[in-house]
């Protein structure tokens, strides 16, 4: 359904059953997958806030099935041709959310109200990002993270994470692994694989020594494999934790 005085661009794609509400704008390089909502005031495709930007060049944004983009969000296109930033399915973007170019948004995630993402950052499924989050370029989000609101991040942050403030980790996000159904083996294997990686020093040495021991879970694998990619440094805890803590 497409509301009266939307704007759709010759040359955008939607999928079946969007719904594109009074004023919001989807540019031709915008590409929307089934029944996705886009509220008013939105613009989905704009060009990316990028002063050597070339805007002739051919480049997208793409929104997974069954997402809804609230009012008054932007969602930036790729400042690379053939390239695309990408929104996954069942995202929840709140009002003000912006995600600049080139970033990666993976399913179910959850952007509170403005929320702001620089260019290339990446945010793992399931993740929360709080109301007012500033994220820098080129950060890494694992999945399951939970970012409290207002929240400052300038480095990675591991799966299953709790981070606040200015790149705090507080802890891991129990509440969030029990929600989507983790077993008790598994979420005790991460919170030792957690509490070993950060039981001093550089994470990354930690986390390699603990792949090749060969860990049971798939989820403990992510949150150790996470720590071998990444150009930034790691959020990680004020103190150092002890392997011997209790879920």
């Amino acid at each position: 359904m497409i509301h009266p005085t939307a704007i759709i661009e010759p040359g955008a794609q939607l999928g079946a059953n969007c719904v594109v509400h009074a004023h919001a704008v989807i540019t031709k390089h915008a590409v929307l997958g089934d029944g996705v909502v886009v509220h008013p005031f939105a613009v989905v495709g704009g060009d990316p806030q990028y002063l050597k930007f070339d805007p002739t060049t051919e480049s997208h944004v793409r929104v997974g099935a069954g997402t809804v983009i609230r009012e008054h969000c932007t969602l930036n296109r790729s400042i690379h041709a053939g390239q695309a930033t990408t929104i996954g399915a069942r995202c929840f973007l709140m009002a003000n959310a912006h995600a600049g170019h080139d970033c990666e948004v993976a399913d179910d995630v959850v952007l509170a109200n403005n929320v702001m993402l620089a260019g290339h950052v990446s945010v793992g499924s399931f993740t929360f990002v709080g109301g007012g989050a500033g994220i820098h370029q080129f950060v890494r989000i694992g999945e399951g993270v939970m970012v409290g609101g207002l929240t400052r991040l300038t480095k990675d942050v591991a799966p299953f994470l709790l981070v606040a403030e200015r790149d705090e980790v507080p802890g891991f996000n129990l509440v969030g692994l029990k929600r989507r159904g983790f077993s008790r083996e598994t979420i005790l294997e991460i919170k030792a694989c957690y509490a070993r990686v950060f039981s001093g020093g550089d994470p990354r040495p930690h986390a390699k020594a603990l792949l090749g021991t060969g860990v049971k879970s798939a989820e403990a694998r992510r949150f150790l494999e996470f720590f071998t990619g990444g150009k930034r440094s790691f959020a990680r805890p004020q103190k150092e934790c002890s392997a011997n803590e209790e879920t």
